[in-house]
């Protein structure tokens, strides 16, 4: 490491106060240890991918995103196919990269795991989808994509809850829907990695993720997943019984490998979601939300990002993004 940038999102988490003190605790570790580094403040979602590789073509090796998931979304959105690495510096409210890395939480002690850190080549994922203005979108992800009841609680999720209560405005407003959204089914078709073969469902939630900790209540919400494997592991819940999704939250929490029923987990690099279903009679018939706004749209989320809607395509870029490994992680 010689030349690092810092990129931090002024918004991010629940100790806004404290942000620009703990960047500053940051740039210090890392100049003491004769690296020249700067920060900068990320400049939203749009904008955060050019500043970034305005940083790397200046001849940063290394990018530092300070803040939560969704920092640590928009500034990948610069790195995918460079050669720069990238470190994380966790300051939002849930974390669940940092968890999974087990970074510790402190800007200053980040910093210094990085120091010390093993750069691996890793796969990431990309999601296309509908976007809110009717065109097509895409994105990368690091940590998961979620299609259904996880997407839609970024969707009603209030912003100023979220600043204030941090993961209890989650958890709480999860709850709500949990006894409260209609649980739509949506078919899915995926590629299963053990076979080879085709396969098809109808869920009512699809996850696919690449983290194996997501720290908190959520904890293991995929066994299996891994930054080091170039696949996926889907959660797919074959169900609208909420029991079902309430056993399954309580079995990653307390660690249990007892299987629940109406819920499935795969391997997969590549995943198509379709319109959602409507129970009609012995049967499910396409719901057709177009001509009613947002009534009756399944959103699609990645990183805990709310980005649109389906249809929406799910697919595995190997060789993406060189991401650095605490020796904690080893």
């Amino acid at each position: 490491m010689r030349k690092a940038a810092l990129f931090y999102n002024p918004l991010s988490g629940n100790r806004r106060e404290r942000r620009l003190a703990d960047v500053d605790s940051a740039l210090s570790v890392l100049t003491n240890h004769g690296i020249q580094a700067s920060a900068a403040a990320t400049l939203g979602p749009a904008q955060a991918a050019g500043q970034v590789r305005q940083a790397i073509a200046e001849g940063c090796d290394t990018i530092f995103a300070c803040g939560g998931d969704g920092t640590i979304h928009d500034v990948l959105q610069g790195m995918v196919g460079t050669e720069a690495s990238l470190g994380i510096i966790p300051l939002g409210t849930a974390n669940a990269l940092a968890h999974d890395l087990r970074l510790p939480r402190s800007a200053a002690g980040a910093v210094k795991a990085a120091l010390s850190a093993v750069a691996r080549r890793i796969a990431v994922g990309k999601i296309a989808y509908q976007n809110f203005g009717g065109g097509r979108g895409e994105r990368y992800f690091i940590i998961a994509a979620g299609v259904g009841l996880d997407a839609h609680l970024f969707y009603k999720l209030n912003t100023l809850h979220k600043q204030r209560f941090g993961m209890g405005a989650y958890y709480l407003k999860a709850w709500q829907l949990w006894a409260t959204h209609k649980l739509r089914f949506f078919p899915v078709q995926y590629i299963n990695a053990a076979t080879g073969k085709s396969e098809q469902a109808d869920v009512t939630q699809l996850l696919a993720v690449r983290i194996a900790n997501f720290g908190g209540l959520l904890r293991q919400l995929a066994p299996g997943a891994s930054l080091e494997r170039n696949d996926l592991r889907l959660v797919l819940c074959k169900t609208n019984r909420r029991s079902s999704y309430l056993s399954y939250v309580l079995r990653g929490l307390i660690r249990e490998r007892r299987a629940v029923r109406g819920v499935e987990l795969e391997h997969s690099e590549k995943i198509s979601c379709g319109h959602s279903m409507e129970s009609s009679g012995g049967g499910k018939i396409p719901a057709d939300s177009s001509s009613t706004g947002n009534i009756g749209r399944i959103y699609v989320e990645a990183d805990g990002e709310l980005l649109g809607h389906l249809p929406a395509e799910i697919s595995m870029v190997p060789d993406a993004v060189t991401l650095l490994f605490p020796n904690s992680r080893r």
